[in-house]
């Protein structure tokens, strides 16, 4: 039978969404918006996968 007391996992799916939007914004301050979204996309995509594998090791 499976527990019913189990745990949710953690979701780190908003840096995602989060990292481009603030990347684009903060790009559009320096005046390069493409760059800084592709750069806060992949720091969202690494905060993502440090959650995930830090929720998959918590158990």
């Amino acid at each position: 039978m499976r527990d019913m007391s189990k745990r949710t996992p953690a979701a780190g799916g908003i840096f995602l969404f989060l990292g481009p939007v603030i990347g684009a914004v903060h790009g559009i301050n320096v005046g390069q918006p493409i760059v800084w979204m592709l750069a806060g996309f992949a720091i969202g995509v690494a905060l993502a996968l440090a959650i995930w594998l830090w929720d998959r090791r918590r158990g």
